[in-house]
């Protein structure tokens, strides 16, 4: 295939417009309303971008050739200007360049500007994690939403900046801490789809995964009321599990022994732990409720004061599931 074969058929495919079921070589499958004007966008960019690539290569080596310097022959002065010329290399880039802006801030608008009747759902990020917390205060660790209807997230970031994207929705938002941000998107496939962060945040950067689960039609709700009733239909022991995965809690403590940001939860009940401040205590249901609540009150000699509060963000019945969790039997208590 020829360059300007291929330059014919990606300019044929974004006037057909792309399937939305097959994706490209560069998206994945169109699962959002806003994905489809995206892509014909980034495909013109492209389309216009190998296009002038090509002639102006093309062109280069001809003139190379042709003008070349040959033996015998002086070389000759060139006109200064061509006033045809360089209003034409001026008037073509400059229509170019406001229709990329044009279907570029339409599409800026479509995206920002979310409906009125949007379902809002809470979102943190924190190292390394992500934290969806839905309207009747259920908080999972992958997004959940249903199929065919405006969801709008409300994001904060608990430490650094983060940023959420999902390829298959093209949408992607900074979550930057002490502030707010926002985001919306409709999705309209039934499936699961990959959730990155794509701002550089620390060591753990390319493990702050997650998945979005869109949900078909009556679903969702199902799913909500069954997930926020898991104290009800879990042990304490699986239920505290599930509280350590879901709230970030083993990003910074390991349960196999290993060291991380902060101390190991490994056999961590009823062992005597020495203080930065000199003492010792001894862990029991009160220290470990004192220590999510207020964390920075006593600190495990070794370890820096980074741990945040979950004063508000935990009920007693879920820190009393997670202290349960943390006084299981080491064979009990081993992440999934």
């Amino acid at each position: 295939m020829t360059a300007l074969n291929f330059v014919g058929l990606l300019l044929a495919r974004i006037a057909m417009g792309p399937d939305p079921d097959d994706g490209s070589f560069w998206m994945p499958p169109q699962v959002s309303t806003v994905a489809r004007s995206v892509d014909w966008l980034f495909n013109f960019i492209l389309a216009i971008s190998v296009f002038f690539f090509i002639l102006i290569v093309v062109v280069m080596v001809v003139f190379v050739i042709k003008y070349r310097r040959r033996e015998g022959q002086q070389a000759q002065s060139s006109p200064s200007h061509n006033t045809a010329l360089e209003i034409t290399w001026t008037v073509i880039p400059v229509i170019i360049v406001i229709v990329i802006f044009f279907f570029g801030f339409k599409g800026y608008l479509d995206m920002a500007t979310p409906p009125a009747n949007a379902y809002e759902i809470l979102v943190e990020g924190q190292k390394w994690k992500w934290s969806f917390n839905y309207p009747n205060g259920y908080v999972d660790e992958n997004l959940h939403v249903p199929v065919d209807r405006p969801v709008r997230l409300v994001m904060s970031s608990a430490d650094v900046i983060h940023s959420l994207y999902v390829p298959a929705f093209r949408i992607k938002q900074d979550v930057v801490p002490g502030r707010y941000t926002k985001v919306w998107f409709e999705a309209t496939e039934p499936g699961e789809y990959d959730l990155f962060c794509a701002e550089y945040c620390g060591t753990s950067h390319s493990d702050m995964l997650a998945h979005v689960i869109v949900h078909p039609p009556g679903e969702f709700e199902i799913w909500l009321e069954k997930a926020s009733n898991f104290l009800e239909t879990m042990t304490p022991v699986d239920a505290g599990r599930k509280l350590f995965q879901v709230r970030g809690c083993q990003q910074c403590h390991s349960m196999d022994g290993s060291a991380k940001t902060g101390p190991t939860m490994l056999g961590v009940f009823g062992r005597t732990e020495n203080m930065a401040d000199g003492g010792t205590i001894t862990v029991d249901e009160n220290y470990i409720r004192e220590s999510i609540l207020e964390p920075n009150a006593r600190v495990v000699a070794g370890f820096e004061p980074v741990m945040p509060t979950y004063q508000g963000r935990l009920k007693d019945a879920e820190i009393m599931a997670i202290i349960e969790y943390l006084k299981a039997p080491a064979g009990a208590s081993q992440e999934e």
